[in-house]
Order: C-alpha cells, then sequence, then structure tokens
C-alpha cells in the first residue's frame, strides 16, 4: 500500500499526519507555513527540524493543504521546499487549506465549508471541487471572526479604553507590555502581525463568560456570516461546515449565530485532518 504525508497548514502551525502502508496513522504538529510571508529558503529548516524526524518511512505521496497556496505560483515557495526535502515521493501537491478544509470537512457532498483559525476563509464545495468563494481581504482589510480579528478587535478596545474597568485591569496585568508604541511596532514593523494579534485570542477564551467578552465573539461571527456565507447563493440549502481552533473552541456561540440567521450547522472540526484521512481512504 502507498504512504501518505498530508498537512494542513496555517501561518501559526502546520497539523501533519502520516498514513503508513499498513493504514496506521501518526499525527504531529510543526510551525505553520505560509509561502506569503516565507520564502522556499524560510520554510526548509523548519521541514528539516520539525517533520523529517517524523519520517521513519519513505512517503510516496505527499498532499500539503496551506494558507497561502492559492494557486501554482503563490504555492511555489512550499513546493519547492517540498522537493527539496522529500525528493523520493513520486507525488507533491500543493494547495489551498480551504480546498483541504472542504475535503476534509464536507467529503464528497456539496456544502459551505469554513475555516475560522489565525485567519478566515469560506468557499462552496460541490463534492469534488471549489465552485465559489467570497474571497477574505486578509488579516488588514478582512478575516472578520477569525482569531488574528478577535485578537485585534480586543487590543484596540483595551488601548482606546472602551473595555470594562475589570477587563481592562485584568489585561494590564496579563500583558504589561501592551502600550500603543509596542502594538504598533508589532503590527507595522515586526513580522506575522496576525500571530501576534491571534495570540491575545487566549485571553477572550479565559474571559468568555463577561458578557463583553462573549458579544465580541458574537459580533465577529455575525460579520463573518454576513459577509461570506450569506452571499453565497441557496446559502441557507447546505450544511455550513467549520474547521480551525475559533470555530471550535466557539462552537456553542458560532452554532447559536447560524440558527438566528437561518443557516444549518454541519460539522465543527478543530483540523480538517480527521476528514482528510477519510478522504484520501
Amino acid at each position: 500500500m502507498t504512504s501518505y504525508l498530508i498537512a494542513d497548514s496555517g501561518s501559526t502551525k502546520t497539523d501533519w499526519v502520516v498514513i503508513g502502508s499498513g493504514s496506521e496513522t501518526k499525527n504531529f504538529q510543526s510551525a505553520g507555513i505560509n509561502p506569503f510571508y516565507q520564502t522556499a529558503e524560510e520554510i526548509i529548516p523548519v521541514l528539516e527540524t520539525q517533520v523529517l524526524p517524523h519520517l521513519a518511512d519513505t512517503v510516496e505521496k505527499v498532499f500539503f493543504y496551506g494558507a497561502g497556496c492559492a494557486d501554482e505560483k503563490s504555492s511555489r515557495p512550499v513546493m519547492s521546499a517540498l522537493l527539496h526535502c522529500i525528493p523520493a515521493a513520486d507525488t507533491i501537491e500543493v494547495a489551498s487549506d480551504m480546498l483541504g478544509a472542504a475535503r476534509g470537512l464536507c467529503g464528497h457532498a456539496p456544502g459551505l465549508a469554513c475555516i475560522l483559525g489565525t485567519g478566515a476563509n469560506n468557499a462552496f464545495y460541490d463534492g469534488s471541487h471549489i465552485v465559489r468563494s467570497i474571497g477574505s481581504l486578509g488579516f488588514w482589510l478582512g478575516d472578520e471572526g477569525s482569531g488574528s480579528y478577535l485578537g485585534k478587535t480586543l487590543v484596540v478596545h483595551f488601548l482606546q479604553n472602551e473595555l470594562p474597568a475589570d477587563l481592562h485591569a485584568h489585561f494590564a496585568q496579563r500583558y504589561p507590555q501592551t502600550n500603543r508604541l509596542n502594538v504598533l511596532d508589532h503590527a507595522y514593523k515586526k513580522p506575522y502581525p496576525n500571530r501576534y494579534f491571534a495570540a491575545f485570542s487566549q485571553f477572550i477564551a479565559e474571559n468568555i463568560k463577561h458578557p463583553f467578552m462573549h458579544n465580541l465573539v458574537e459580533n465577529a461571527f455575525g460579520l463573518f456570516i454576513e459577509k461570506y456565507i450569506l452571499k453565497h447563493e441557496n446559502a441557507g440549502e447546505y450544511p455550513v461546515h467549520f474547521t480551525g481552533s475559533i470555530a471550535f473552541y466557539y462552537q456553542d456561540i458560532l452554532k447559536n449565530i447560524l440558527k438566528t440567521k437561518g443557516l444549518q450547522a454541519g460539522r465543527i472540526l478543530k483540523s480538517p485532518l480527521e476528514g482528510l484521512v477519510q478522504y484520501y481512504s
């Protein structure tokens, strides 16, 4: 039997699974890989130090689904790095994280597939291919509902003194270095501003029972649904599936918002890898 290596990669982390020749599976994680932010030369060390040590046997087929891999040109750094590090593979395919999510969530059935992790995305999937996507404008101009959007919104509220007094004091104690100059430095001068802001979503999770935090997440999910899901024709006729840590950990809020919008909640998975293993089986 053929051995597979499958990856689901975002900007923050990459989930990997090896399917051995005897159908046994091994899961592990590495740092996020995104060709929008990284060159092949920067991706190769990640593969060499965090992926190759997990590959005891020769891998014959590699399927990499990643953020920033929208087409052949944009995904070239990832393809080059994989060819360099796994030269014995007879098949290496690099595609968007959106296609990976669709295949992992929907399998071979039509539906709406969504990603709510560090970033956000969506697509209508016909059971084989992505037919239509309402394109997100990325971290600075879009990604409503994502971890980076939630974190950015929280930090802006803090810096503009819009948090309730108890949350403001708690936030200031938890993140004493978070001031206007430090935030602007991370936002405009340092790499991976999306990861920086997404890290603050942990504070939201820890305080989700606070009405202000609950409303913040609820409003962000409402924006995501209005800007993306409801723009798909006949959205109410298909299940709306989600993957990503934000969708997974806030799924009760998400399901409630979907219901109020007249939408069918489908599968909500932390990672699409489980579904992708079934898809390739």
